[in-house]
């Protein structure tokens, strides 16, 4: 990844616990309780921190610690609202935050993707292509809260999907791996399976059992891999996976995840 991962990732002490309050919450195995958005957690504090952050899980709040914004929050506290973000000020100000928010995480989720295929892509017009359409969805994120708010999001994730797609083709090409794109694999048995090149975007992986799979080169954008057991896996040249798709799943200290990610706290005790 590029130098632009920093900037893509959450600074918490940067943000004003947006994530805390924008998002709707369903109570449910990820949440404890219902919470309509734009309503302040109750775990929320005065200090904009989390009053349960370091025992989420056992709180029943699982869903907050694979949350990512890819550093929206702090993009919007820090540069569209030049530090005076505190949405608790006025109802006004609160409705310009959160709205900014909402679009500035679609922004900077695109962000990582275009940064990553940048990175993976071999020297030539595709990877300048991919800087092009970087710059052009990163000069969005500098726009006043009004022109945000015009921001055409899907059209923009239209525009960069084929350029995403053409670098995942070139990367997974020879490895002829299996087309399972949209795929229902809830609970599927996938032990030691070789998933190498593997098209998985969008495919459905909750609870799924991929212990010891091969997922070197598979596309894994979009991919849901709630539940889904990691241990032993090999996913260190794994196309487009995040931070929050690994937190939401399980593994161990076998599994092989690619840099810049990092093993979740909560696979230690496994």
């Amino acid at each position: 990844m590029s130098d632009h991962v920093t900037r893509l990732r959450a600074d918490c002490s940067r943000c004003a616990g947006l994530c805390c309050v924008v998002p709707a919450f369903a109570k449910s195995a990820d949440f404890a309780i219902d919470k309509p958005a734009g309503q302040p957690c109750r775990n929320l504090r005065d200090d904009f921190g989390c009053g349960i952050h370091d025992r989420l899980r056992e709180r029943g709040f699982p869903g907050c610690t694979v949350y990512d914004c890819f550093g929206a929050g702090q993009q919007v506290v820090q540069v569209t609202f030049g530090g005076a973000a505190d949405w608790r000020s006025s109802a006004e100000l609160a409705n310009a935050v959160f709205g900014s928010f909402t679009v500035m995480r679609h922004l900077h989720e695109l962000l990582w993707y275009l940064d990553q295929a940048r990175t993976l892509a071999p020297a030539g017009p595709l990877r300048d292509r991919l800087g092009a359409a970087f710059d052009d969805v990163d000069a969005l994120t500098t726009l006043s809260p009004e022109l945000l708010g015009e921001v055409d999001v899907p059209a923009r994730r239209a525009g960069a999907d084929p350029l995403l797609r053409e670098v995942s083709t070139l990367l997974r090409a020879g490895h002829r791996g299996r087309d399972l794109s949209r795929a229902d694999q809830i609970g599927a048995k996938l032990r030691r399976a070789n998933l190498v090149g593997a098209d998985l975007r969008g495919a459905l992986l909750l609870g799924a059992d991929l212990r010891g799979a091969d997922l070197r080169w598979a596309d894994l954008i979009g991919a849901d891999l709630r539940g889904a057991d990691l241990s032993g896996a090999r996913l260190d040249t794994a196309i487009f996976l995040t931070q929050a798709q690994i937190d939401a799943a399980t593994g161990d200290a076998a599994t092989v995840l690619p840099p810049p990610l990092t093993r979740p706290s909560h696979w230690i005790a496994r």
